[in-house]
């Protein structure tokens, strides 16, 4: 039964568990499963002050203060194909946990002699392990898998199907387990987790423009710097911090009877800003982002899509990292496009 079933099938007798290994303790909650107060990332409130400080489900701890926060916030999609890992596995239960975990499932005999019985060996009768290794408590972990929060109905989130392994304190996972967590799997997870403002651009004129008449876009530079997520694995000393920098604005002005500024519709970032805010006297200038409709919107309105790219990269244990795949996020707005009225004398 692989490692995934078995926290399916024996959810009920497991629930959250609670393991202490020297001065560390961890939040446990079996594979797919899930709990606290943040939707579908699973989370569950650390205990830091002002709740900054957030861990999954099990053994990977988030620091999210310097994430990007507020009602339209959201998370980026990669451009390319690539994903974050669906599942990894990290450290889970020390031998008296563990123990706690199977004796329950074996007495049960819910998943058949044969499984219990190979299941009693490797464990507990020498092959390859003894007595859930309680001679070596406080010298390692139990590692088993986890499901990244949000990724659970995922069908990556089957790939993990190593049973429960021993980890020495201070040495490497087996090599034949690549979704072992790493500071480079680390980095996936907290990309996982950022967070990056709305993109609701303002427009001059702002509630209703004219046809041929350049409308102005930027957004606010304040609201537009880096964000970033630290991942860390206590118990194995490492982390990774990845960071989300703005790029640029891409804007779609809903109609193919429309001109860009520029035409490209990628407004890159300068100085820190996102395009130029309007101001007097600049009504007979070319906006340096920003959009002209050459056609009315008649009894309707133009979707405006903004889109922000931003450029993430990451950094930790050991290593100077490197970049990630950039990610994009956008909103729409409606845009009235009004002819212009002309007086007959």
């Amino acid at each position: 039964m692989s490692a995934v079933a078995r926290g399916t099938a024996c959810a009920f007798l497991v629930g959250i568990v609670l393991w202490t290994s020297g001065a560390a303790a961890w939040a446990t909650v079996t594979p797919g499963g899930g709990s606290g107060t943040n939707g579908t990332n699973s989370q569950v409130n650390g205990d830091q002050k002002n709740g900054e400080l957030s861990a999954t489900a099990g053994a990977v701890v988030y620091d999210l203060s310097k994430n990007g926060s507020g009602a339209s916030t959201g998370a980026v999609t990669p451009t390319s194909t690539w994903t974050p890992p669906a599942c990894y596995y990290a450290p889970k239960y020390s031998p008296d946990a563990l123990e706690a975990y199977l004796t329950p499932i074996w007495a049960a005999d819910s998943t058949g002699y044969e499984w219990d019985a190979t299941q009693r060996d490797r464990y507990v009768n020498g092959k390859p392990y003894t007595d859930f290794n309680k001679d070596k408590a406080g010298k390692g972990y139990w590692w088993d898998s986890y499901v990244t929060p949000g990724r659970e109905g995922d069908p990556g989130a089957l790939d993990c199907t190593k049973p429960i392994f021993w980890v020495d304190t201070g040495d490497k996972p087996p090599a034949d387990i690549p979704q072992a967590v790493t500071p480079e799997i680390l980095s996936q997870l907290a990309y996982n987790q950022i967070r990056v403002p709305g993109t609701k651009v303002t427009l001059a004129p702002a509630d209703k423009t004219k046809v041929n008449l350049p409308t102005w876009a930027w957004l606010n530079a304040a609201e537009f710097k880096p964000v970033s997520v630290t991942a860390s694995v206590p118990a194995l000393g490492i982390s990774a911090t990845t960071t989300a920098t703005p790029h640029s604005l891409k804007i779609d002005p809903g109609t193919s009877d429309a001109v860009t500024y520029p035409a490209s519709g990628v407004c890159e970032i300068k100085n820190g800003s996102i395009g130029e805010a309007y101001a007097k006297g600049k009504a007979g200038e070319t906006p340096p982002c920003g959009v002209k409709y050459l056609h009315s919107s008649g009894t309707g309105s133009y979707p405006l899509k903004a889109t922000i790219t931003w450029n993430i990269s990451w950094k930790g244990t050991g290593t100077p990292g490197g970049p990630l795949d950039d990610g994009t996020f956008g909103a729409t707005q409606d845009v009235i496009v009004q002819e212009i009225q002309s007086v007959n004398r």
